[in-house]
């Protein structure tokens, strides 16, 4: 069985999703993994976008081709759980190398965006929307 030292662990969360990270050092020489729920980076997140959005902290930090990263994440749509991971990914590279705190804080990865859906009121058609007002 694998060694089970040097994997650095974080919690992402975003709306509603919950991001569980996994970051381990690659061998020196070997490709890098990148896997979401049991599945290809690329394949779980087809939108070029999105995998950008997660690649941030990486690209920023410039450990693009340093880590394998194994993530499960649950809850919320595609766009959310990015975010969740993005946040998940930055945290896990802080208790890896504390050195890049500095880096990710200024790029604003290490913020929690606390905004969630707001909830639909009673005599309301969502959480604002009201019904057409009839004068007469």
């Amino acid at each position: 069985m694998a060694a089970k030292e040097n994997i650095t662990y974080a919690t992402g969360r975003r709306k509603s999703s919950s991001a569980r990270v996994y970051l381990s050092p690659a061998e020196e020489g070997s490709d890098t993994t990148f896997v979401v729920n049991k599945r290809v980076f690329e394949e779980y997140f087809p939108n070029k976008m999105t995998q950008k959005v997660i690649c941030q902290p990486l690209d920023v930090a410039e450990r693009l081709k340093t880590y394998n990263i194994k993530a499960t994440v649950r809850g919320g749509g595609p766009s959310g759980q990015a975010g969740a991971i993005r946040l998940g990914i930055s945290r896990a590279l802080i208790d890896a190398e504390p050195e890049l705190r500095g880096v990710l804080k200024k790029s604003g990865f290490l913020t929690r965006d606390p905004r969630k859906v707001e909830r639909k009121k009673p005599g309301h058609h969502k959480a604002r929307k009201k019904p057409q007002f009839s004068k007469r």
